[in-house]
């Protein structure tokens, strides 16, 4: 068994009333169309998902599964249809509402790196800080919780140049989790990793989304991960996505 599968996760506080009424999704993406450097990537996506669920983006590299998650987070700007994340709407998204999106939000993708010149620590209470965390005990709390979660503990004054690839996936997933995010937007964080490893990082993301009914989306171009570890399946192929 994985040594992450066994740990006692904290309370979560999330509100779950009404959420899985099909009638109010958490997530809803009508007709957009995305494109990158005005290159059209996705056509007339539509996805309906559920506070709780766990969702895999399936499709091969450059197939547009990243887009879709960087649209979700607001890196790339919705020109095109209609989408809303809880009670954001992500059309009219602007610089002052843009950092209430991101934090109901974490972000677990190798591109989105640690700071190299900070240790463990330093990168988790540089996001606090960043996030409106002021109490110094408070940041300090948080941190410990979320190093101890991922069994960080011994690595916390490293600098993410001297960790281990496994143990740099940990600290982003870390990072991921100090506000408590709804929604976690994974994107092939594993692809550096061997398959004991990966086993060890999803078997801790999966055990954590279902008991803390936290939403994923997870990106991936490994059918064989959708079969350990199931969920349900939206195929990205030629700008299209389907179930």
């Amino acid at each position: 068994m994985s040594p992450l599968f066994a740990i006692k996760y904290p309370k979560f506080t999330h509100n779950f009333d009404g959420m899985q009424d099909n009638k109010n999704y958490f997530i809803e993406v009508d007709q957009i169309t995305v494109y990158r450097h005005e290159f059209l990537v996705l056509n007339n996506v539509s996805l309906k998902i559920n506070l709780g669920e766990w969702i895999y983006f399936l499709g091969p590299t450059g197939s547009g599964k990243s887009s879709l998650l960087q649209t979700l987070y607001g890196v790339l700007p919705l020109k095109e249809g209609s989408a809303r994340v809880d009670d954001l709407i992500l059309q009219d998204l602007n610089f002052e509402t843009l950092p209430f999106l991101r934090r109901k939000l974490g972000i677990v993708s190798l591109d989105f790196e640690l700071l190299e010149h900070l240790n463990i620590e330093e990168n988790l209470d540089f996001v606090l800080r960043a996030t409106d965390w002021i109490d110094p005990e408070r940041r300090k709390n948080r941190i410990d919780q979320v190093i101890q979660l991922l069994h960080l503990d011994k690595m916390r004054l490293q600098k993410a140049h001297e960790l281990s690839k496994l143990n740099y996936v940990r600290a982003l997933i870390a990072r991921a989790l100090l506000n408590q995010p709804s929604l976690l937007l994974v994107d092939e964080p594993t692809s550096m990793l061997d398959a004991e490893a990966t086993d060890d990082i999803l078997t801790f993301l999966y055990s954590f989304s279902q008991a803390s009914k936290t939403t994923v989306l997870f990106a991936t171009n490994t059918p064989k991960i959708t079969k350990s570890f199931p969920g349900k399946i939206h195929y990205f192929e030629n700008g299209q996505v389907s179930i």
